[in-house]
């Protein structure tokens, strides 16, 4: 009776085998980096915006200067990994938290299932401002998404360009 459910949940939360997007995160102190390996290699580093530049709509402490985007209704793999110290990429309303391990590529998968903004930070003390490395993802339509893929990309082919 108790072996039950757990097999149940184990079976649940087995690796997928095709996600649609492939995120790789990298904890640094005191900011993430993303790559969308999947696309073209796009990276981005995201930082906190400073209370002194912060807007009216946006939150103290958790808004970031580069969104993650993804692509809602699809499933997301995350490889989490540091290039210093341990980290904790958290997103509590997808029920995540990956450690990112300085030498380890840890994974993880989840399903977005509306579209909105959903914040995080990092939960590990990796020193004195751990607590300044938020993490925010906004999850668009699929379509939006392609949308916004095609436009990096070619914003970035202009910028070679230019160099």
């Amino acid at each position: 009776f108790i072996a039950f459910p757990s097999l149940r949940l184990l079976y649940l939360l087995d690796e997928i085998n095709e996600p649609l997007v492939t995120l790789k995160t990298i904890g640094h102190q005191w900011y993430w980096s993303y790559e969308y390996s999947d696309f073209m290699n796009i990276e981005f580093d995201s930082y906190m915006i400073p209370t002194n530049e912060l807007n009216i709509n946006n939150f103290r402490l958790l808004d970031v200067d580069n969104r993650v985007i993804l692509p809602m209704n699809s499933q997301i793999r995350i490889l989490v990994t540091a290039a210093d110290v341990i980290h904790s990429w958290t997103i509590p309303a997808f029920g995540v938290k990956v450690d990112g391990t300085p030498g380890r590529l840890n994974q993880t998968n989840f399903f977005m299932n509306r579209p909105g903004l959903f914040y995080g930070q990092c939960s590990e003390i990796c020193g004195a401002n751990h607590s300044f490395m938020p993490i925010v993802i906004e999850s668009i339509p699929t379509n939006f998404f392609i949308k916004w893929i095609m436009n990096y990309s070619n914003s970035l082919d202009d910028w070679k360009q230019v160099m």
